[in-house]
């Protein structure tokens, strides 16, 4: 039996990739395979899948308990026990903390007792008699203090037969008591716990880099209600209320400006440096910063609906979606660790064995070789690194969908671009404006706009935002009649007037040699025109096209500056269209006339001609081409629902050139992965190496795992800063 909907759970204690193994080989079986589980470790979360078998929670719950981590069943409103938090996020540091005090003072203890023996001899007040175990009990106190997070999950690993970072430190630690050895035995549990520790605070750091968007929703929402204006809660504003929203305030929801002008800082949610400008009718959303004029402002989404809400939800769900090299890491420490056991054993019994060795010295070897051997370094490399990247893109407006989508961009050697909506504006302007017959140009708008004001089409709002601009008003018309397909007629001042396609005029039989000279040049500059004209002659012409992005061109050339070799228009519009767009673009290729299907098969072709590509469109429409290429890229996503789930990386301002930033940062992130990856390999080969000559320590074996974990650590989060 399937469960009906996925179900997720807190889980304290999971702070690295080593734990999700754990766990999945704990709770997998129960759910029917580990494949039903997913992890955010970013939000210490636990997803079971909506396939996964039906278990009860307690069941679960039990399962993870006798890992040694917890879990609890969790809700986006549940509110954990404060004491509980308090001591999830500082019982590691404490731990820690008493663990290094204790070493200390024993270490200290050891010294004084030492030194007052060697001063006044065995017999000297009497000190021959005081007991070692004062010594051995500070000792203790550190080596359970710095073993209690980590003891439980060593003993699952054991029962389970199953090998970790856990049991390794767990047997070096018991091993050097067994031989003696109770300043190592405790140095090593006190710099494994502090590891484990700055391993937490490191995951924190960027978990709390994406918290930090929570704070974007302001606590209040000022809403107009019966004539005055009342704060509430923005989850208890319904759909259509209106806002207040102050000079300098946090915009509390999606809405759309209702009255007042402003501009709007949306870098927030798009990543745009400069403030928006907005007035009435623009959209606006929820955690973006208003500037300096008060509006009013009609919600259009529930808090839990808005952009922000979803990007949210989207940056925490992309920690579930891990990257090839994180679950290479993580296949490589399944087979590493019970290796590194296994030729620890190796190292105890084959040198006494068969060469008569000290077996004193082999056991303490070996013990060496299982700390230097501990994977700690190696597996949070990889995770800690991917959550720093999507956390710095995400503050560049720019979402990706995990780990696996972030590291498609710095193998992409074609990038395909939809025509409408990405290379332009995807809204038609007026480019040209052409008075014939003794009219001036604020005449043949005056008259034009009259009658495309009754219409809904595409080309009639670019007139009427074109005659706005130049503050021109339509003259009133009466008699309005649309004739399908073709064009508009109706009276103005009383003497009629027609505004209508190429098409239209010739069948009005108005057209003369220099008027279709006219239309035929502004057709071939790939412009669309509407004819304007009355009984007895062509008052003027109008070109209408979609305007080139100003920036398009610049766009294609950094695309190719961080090398994508080939930058192809894949649109369904005609050929003459495309390949003018295509010109002003400079891109490498244009193909035109293009179905949806034909886009599919175009990208495939790309892709097995060139390699990795990526497709760029609106989210919608060129949904099935982004879902075969191998990176869907959804231009402009913000307030676009569908955008954001059709892509894999979702551009929420409608800059393109956050692509070529993509790129390189993810070939930024796929460097630091590589140094993190090669710096832990080779200083656990070097401190081997050491082993084997004699030379290395318990102590120093630790100190120098905790620095590699501390320098990986830093080296992942210089990603926070990415710019």
């Amino acid at each position: 039996m399937k469960s009906s909907k996925p179900s997720t759970f807190k889980i304290i204690g999971m702070d690295c990739a080593e734990e999700v193994a754990i766990l999945k080989r704990a709770v997998g079986p129960i759910v029917g395979g580990e494949e039903h589980l997913a992890f955010d470790i970013l939000n210490g979360k636990m997803i079971v899948a909506q396939t996964a078998t039906v278990v009860a929670p307690d069941a679960i719950v039990a399962a993870v308990r006798s890992t040694g981590m917890r879990a609890e069943p969790f809700s986006a409103d549940h509110v954990p026990d404060r004491d509980t938090t308090l001591w999830t996020r500082w019982g590691r540091t404490l731990l820690a903390a008493v663990s290094g005090l204790a070493v200390a003072g024993g270490f200290l203890a050891h010294v004084l007792l030492a030194g007052i023996i060697a001063a006044v001899g065995s017999e000297g007040f009497g000190v021959a008699h005081v007991p070692p175990a004062v010594v051995r009990v500070l000792y203790g106190v550190a080596i359970v203090t710095g073993s209690w997070f980590v003891a439980p999950k060593a003993w699952y690993a054991a029962r389970a037969l199953r090998p970790d970072m856990n049991l390794l430190m767990t047997i070096a630690v018991a091993g050097a008591v067994g031989i003696g050895e109770w300043f190592e035995a405790a140095t090593v549990a006190f710099l494994f716990a502090a590891s484990l520790a700055l391993e937490a605070w490191s995951v924190g750091r960027a978990r709390r880099a994406i918290e930090a968007l929570l704070a974007l929703t302001p606590p209040m929402a000022r809403v107009f209600v019966d004539g005055g204006v009342r704060e509430v809660q923005p989850s208890e504003v319904p759909v259509g209320s209106r806002l207040l929203v102050k000079p300098g305030e946090r915009i509390p929801l999606d809405g759309r400006v209702t009255r007042g002008v402003t501009d709007v800082n949306q870098a927030p949610i798009t990543g745009e440096s400069v403030p928006v400008p907005k007035d009435v009718g623009a959209p606006v959303f929820a955690g973006t910063i208003n500037g300096n004029g008060s509006i009013e402002v009609e919600t259009t989404r529930l808090v839990a609906d808005t952009t922000l809400a979803g990007i949210i939800r989207m940056v925490g769900e992309a920690s579930t979606r891990r990257a090839p090299s994180e679950q290479w890491v993580e296949r490589f420490a399944r087979i590493y660790t019970p290796a590194i056991l296994a030729f620890a054993v190796g190292v105890v019994l084959i040198p006494p064995l068969v060469f008569g060795a000290s077996w004193p010295d082999w056991i303490y070897r070996a013990l060496v070789f299982l700390v230097i051997g501990c994977p700690c370094a190696l597996v949070i490399s990889t995770p800690v690194s991917i959550v720093a990247s999507l956390a710095a893109a995400a503050r560049q407006g720019v979402l990706v969908k995990g780990g696996a989508a972030l590291e498609v961009p710095a193998k992409l050697r074609v990038v395909a671009v939809d025509k409408t909506g990405t290379l332009t504006r995807g809204q038609p302007e007026v480019q040209e404006v052409v008075a014939l017959a003794g009219h001036t140009e604020r005449e043949l708008l005056e008259r034009v706009a009259g009658l495309e004001a009754h219409s809904e089409h595409p080309l009639a709002r670019a007139i009427l935002t074109y005659a706005s601009a130049k503050d021109v008003r339509p003259l009133p018309v009466e008699g309005f009649h649309i004739i399908q397909g073709k064009g508009a007629t109706g009276l103005i001042a009383g003497v009629p007037y027609w505004v209508g396609s190429h098409r239209y005029l010739e069948e009005r039989g108005a057209e003369t040699p220099d008027v279709h000279a006219r239309l035929q040049a502004m057709a071939n500059a790939s412009r669309s025109v509407i004819v304007v004209g009355n009984d007895q002659h062509v008052c003027g012409l109008i070109a209408v096209a979609d305007a080139v992005r100003p920036e398009a061109s610049s766009v294609v050339a950094s695309l190719r500056a961080v090398g994508v070799q080939h930058v192809v228009m894949l649109t369904g519009d005609n050929r003459a269209t495309a390949d003018a767009i295509g010109a002003q673009t400079g891109v490498t290729e244009v193909r035109a006339e293009l179905l949806p299907g034909d886009k599919v098969s175009a990208v495939e072709s790309l892709v097995s001609q060139y390699g990795p590509t990526a497709m760029v469109g609106d989210g919608v429409n060129d949904a099935p081409a982004m879902a075969r290429a191998d990176l869907g890229v959804a231009m402009g996503a913000a307030g676009s629902d569908a955008a954001i789930e059709t892509a894999d990386v979702a551009l929420m301002s409608d800059d393109l050139s956050k692509l070529s930033w993509l790129i390189s940062h993810s070939r930024r992130t796929l460097a630091i992965i590589r140094q993190n990856i090669s710096l832990s390999l080779g200083v656990k080969v070097l401190f081997a190496v050491l082993t084997f000559v004699g030379v290395a320590s318990l102590w120093g074996a630790i100190a120098a795992d905790m620095g590699v974990s501390l320098v990986v650590i830093a080296n992942a989060l210089r990603l926070l800063r990415a710019r």
